[in-house]
């Protein structure tokens, strides 16, 4: 038998834990039940009877017991632990309470997950990861809900549900479509930068906690001055980056599916907690406006030769989840959940998420999704002017009234969020810009392939690019050559070299 760890032997430490004491099963509405393993019928090979209760109550409840799951990142893993501050200096820019403190410790949650795949797919496949941060803050839920890249594909959110569709399944066919990925990257040029860190060998992290996680966009923070700040989020994990080589990682698809998910659940259970330390990039308004490229651009980074790490704090995940479903399957992270002292900037997919994010949550959980305990910022008491809608388990915030302004004791405004939303100009001719040809979609690949990657992991890039791209059709195959080419004209050529070699095994083939 192969070696068991806790995620394997759950059941048997939940069975420790009752200490040999025994509860009786009951109905949902928590009648006992007398015989739980048959249905109430006429005699013993008789008809069942509508007025079995608890079959009817057993049924009901399975019937609905699965919430349409994320149209992204629907497989994932969750885990609970906290955020402490260890250096001050991030307090020049940011008055968000979450960082006022040397020594500080703020509760979190933290969902990874696949992108792409099914809530059935495996781990282990060549996707970017969710990597979003939960803060339970003392003024309300902090979201800050990022990937383990520090870059997206595209930059206009427009774009995002077409982007998606091609990480899906054909209508049609309802398989995998080759022609679907490729021919959308190799038509939006802006795409070549992550496309390029996908098929690195960062594509396929070694389970979740030899990843890196970013929040990805450019925010917007305002210190005790008033004075607002462009920061962007990175937090590096303390176990050293790792990577599982294709081969390595298509045995892990077929043998053990869920291998992710269960390595942070068996290393939490044994005490190993995992940790990543948290830093910010800062870039004032003038720099912002100066700068050579689109600084709110997601398709690019911040070069830390000009914006350096500095050091925040260290974030530390000690426990696993309770249920899966109640505290990992429910929980909803949106960015639109800021809290004062951070704010969006003019980052377009950023702007995009806002509403997305917690519009879906409404859809999936419902409009009151905010008081599952998962989700509710539990270290404040909210006190709003929304009532009302599906499963409000709360006392609905009693007789206080429900309209503002009023003249009866109801919430009133908070001088001190006042002081942190300054504000700020902003002018433009208003139109629809398409990005796509007139943004410098190559300089920062070029850079990752020719400065980062040395020269076998190079080698692997091209074979990665090429094996998938090989199933694509032969026009789409040129076009994202000729992409790839401008990048680097070895890449384009090393790319030709290896789809010419596979046409040839193909035709051999037929």
């Amino acid at each position: 038998m192969s070696a068991r760890g806790p995620a394997e032997d759950q059941l048997k430490l939940y069975k420790k834990s009752q200490k040999g004491a025994t509860s009786t099963v009951t109905t949902k509405h928590g009648a006992p039940i007398g015989v739980r393993s048959a249905a109430q019928t006429v005699g013993l090979n008789g008809p069942i009877l509508l007025q079995d209760h608890n079959f009817l109550d057993e049924m009901s409840a399975f019937d609905r017991e699965r919430i349409p799951e994320r149209v992204v990142h629907a497989k994932g893993a969750g885990a609970f632990g906290y955020f402490e501050v260890t250096h001050d200096e991030i307090q020049k820019y940011c008055a968000a309470k979450v960082f006022d403190t040397v020594g500080k410790r703020t509760p979190i949650a933290v969902r990874f997950s696949t992108v792409g795949g099914e809530s059935g797919s495996a781990d282990t496949v060549r996707d970017p990861r969710g990597f979003p941060i939960k803060f339970y803050t003392e003024d309300g839920i902090w979201d800050l809900v990022g990937n383990n890249t520090p870059i997206f594909f595209i930059r206009d959110p427009i774009l995002f549900p077409s982007f998606i569709h091609t990480q899906k399944r054909n209508p049609q066919t309802h398989l995998k479509d080759p022609d679907m990925f490729w021919d959308f990257i190799s038509l939006r040029p802006e795409t070549t930068h992550q496309t390029a860190f996908l098929f690195s060998d960062r594509g396929i992290p070694d389970g979740y906690r030899h990843m890196n996680g970013y929040g990805s966009h450019t925010f917007k923070t305002i210190n005790n001055k008033g004075e607002a700040f462009y920061v962007k989020f990175h937090y590096k994990t303390d176990q050293g980056i790792k990577n599982l080589d294709p081969v390595k990682a298509n045995e892990l698809a077929a043998n053990d599916p869920d291998y992710s998910i269960r390595d942070p659940y068996n290393a939490i259970a044994k005490g190993d907690y995992p940790s990543w330390t948290f830093y910010i990039q800062v870039m004032t308004f003038e720099q912002a406006e100066k700068f050579r490229f689109n600084p709110f651009d997601l398709t690019k980074i911040w070069p830390q030769a000009e914006y350096p790490l500095i050091k925040v704090g260290k974030m530390t995940l000690d426990r696993n989840p309770n249920n899966y479903f109640a505290e990992v399957e429910q929980i909803a992270f949106s960015p639109s959940h800021f809290v004062p002292g951070i704010e969006a900037s003019p980052d377009k997919m950023l702007q995009g998420r806002l509403f997305a994010y917690a519009d879906t949550h409404r859809h999936r959980l419902g409009a009151n999704h905010l008081q599952l305990p998962v989700n509710c910022p539990y270290r404040v008491s909210p006190k709003t002017y929304q009532r009302d809608g599906p499963m409000c388990f709360t006392d609905n915030q009693g007789g206080a009234p429900n309209y503002y302004p009023n003249s009866f004791a109801g919430p009133d405004t908070c001088p001190r969020a006042l002081k942190l939303n300054p504000p700020y100009k902003i002018c433009g001719d208003v139109a629809r810009f398409d990005s796509g040809e007139t943004e410098d979609n190559y300089a920062q690949v070029t850079d990752f392939y020719r400065r980062v990657l040395d020269a076998p992991a190079r080698e692997r890039l091209a074979q990665n690019i090429a094996g998938h791209l090989c199933a694509a059709s032969q026009f789409i195959q040129e076009r994202a050559v000729k992409n790839f080419s401008q990048v680097d004209a070895s890449l384009g050529q090393k790319l030709t070299e290896l789809l010419n070699m596979y046409e040839r095994k193909k035709c051999s083939n037929l």
